[in-house]
């Protein structure tokens, strides 16, 4: 009968019953069949609720949509384009920059592709490159900002994970940058072999790019500073950048008028974050029966019995986040794995920030891997075409993405270099 019910569990869930749905029910029956009480999940629930990070994951949703709803994507995409355009593949790393720039603040690739892919698509066509590389980088581009600060995937992890989140943002800058640079060289590389033509570089033009989107490009720089230099912690630096975005798209900009889009901006935001919030806390009070009824640990003396080192430990966690990443959102393989995974990296000697960002570098290439992507179905019903023509389109980027998984995962010191600091 406990099969049977895992078993039908596992299918309403794929049928697309939600989440939470789903893990409160798979939370019920564990703590019924290894006689635990459910006041556990109760517990639980009450203990991620009063975490003070808590309160940073509304503020940053708020400061997301409303740059998604003030026009912060145009303004971005013509500033990198200003400033790019003259090098050869210019307008691809003008994109680069734009997507990882956005999706640090909307906290999702879906926004990005949404907001900058009918920006860009027809630009990258419109410069004579070709229609695969074009879709293939907005579809992958569209995930680049989930290392940077303040990433809400970031948050999420370091919540579940009850890790440091500045550790997290400073583990991620190095290893985000390195992944735009590897872009970046492909995107010259493809604008030398298709001789697409350069734009000539215009100072005033810069600088008047430059001013347009100037405050917005204040804000990670103040947000970067704040936090690593001391002066704010993470939910007084997500108060302030809620209250900033807020008044430079109505006061600087005046792209939002407060009394028609107040109303719709609010409601987005709550409704993001609230889907957010009862996946976190059903899936950790799910994840606080599995640790009592020992699954952690009967996974890792599973493991030891047939892993020797901590690099076959890494290559087989890669593979696992990998396959994670293809079927679940990003927010939900962290509430649901990480907790899971943690205690058994820790014992191969794997630091917790790194580990964190392999997690998420794991992740962020799922969102561009059949059979569950996000940014495939996002892509083809922005660009419309097909899925499996995104995919072949998005492969030569998933294979620099896979090198680069591989730099960070066996290069730690990426990720830690602030430790010598």
């Amino acid at each position: 009968m406990i099969t049977l019910a895992v078993i039908l569990l596992i299918i309403i869930a794929l049928l697309g019953v939600p989440l939470f749905s789903a893990l409160g029910a798979g939370g019920l029956l564990a703590s019924q069949t290894s006689d635990l009480s459910p006041d556990l999940l109760i517990i639980e629930m009450n203990r991620l609720a009063a975490s003070p990070n808590m309160i940073a994951l509304p503020l940053f949703i708020l400061a997301g949509t409303i740059m998604t709803s003030g026009g912060a994507a145009q303004r971005l995409v013509v500033f990198f384009r200003a400033a790019f355009c003259w090098l050869p593949g210019g307008i691809a790393i003008a994109a680069i920059g734009a997507c990882a720039f956005f999706t640090m603040f909307s906290g999702a690739s879906g926004v990005t592709i949404l907001a900058l892919g009918g920006l860009l698509y027809p630009i990258l066509k419109n410069e004579g490159y070709r229609k695969n590389f074009s879709l293939g980088l907005l579809t992958t581009s569209g995930s680049l900002g989930l290392l940077f600060p303040p990433s809400l995937a970031i948050l999420i992890f370091g919540i579940v994970a009850g890790v440091s989140i500045e550790q997290l943002f400073m583990a991620g800058i190095i290893p985000g940058l390195l992944l735009m640079l590897m872009l970046a060289i492909y995107s010259i590389f493809t604008g030398h072999q298709h001789a697409i033509e350069r734009i000539e570089f215009k100072l005033p033009a810069l600088i008047s790019s430059m001013r347009g989107a100037f405050w917005d490009l204040m804000l990670p720089v103040a947000i970067i500073a704040g936090i690593f230099g001391g002066f704010v912690s993470i939910m007084e630096a997500a108060a302030v950048t809620a209250g900033y975005v807020l008044f430079i798209e109505t006061v600087v900009y005046r792209q939002i008028n407060l009394q028609k889009q107040l109303f719709s901006i609010l409601t987005e935001a709550s409704i993001l974050f609230g889907s957010l919030l009862i996946i976190l806390l059903i899936a950790l009070g799910l994840t606080n029966l599995l640790i009592d009824a020992q699954i952690p640990m009967k996974v890792m003396g599973f493991l030891e019995q047939h892993i020797d080192s901590k690099l076959q430990f890494l290559l087989l966690l890669n593979l696992f986040l990998l396959v994670v990443g293809a079927i679940m959102d990003i927010f939900s393989a962290i509430v649901v794995v990480v907790p899971i995974v943690l205690p058994i990296a820790t014992r191969y000697g794997i630091d917790p920030v790194h580990l964190g960002v392999i997690f998420l570098a794991n992740l962020e290439i799922g969102y561009s891997t059949p059979p569950m992507g996000i940014n495939l179905f996002i892509a083809s019903e922005r660009f419309k075409q097909p899925i499996v023509k995104l995919f072949k389109s998005t492969l030569p980027f998933l294979l620099l993405m896979f090198i680069w998984l591989m730099i960070i995962t066996y290069i730690p010191e990426l990720s830690l270099w602030w430790k010598d600091q």
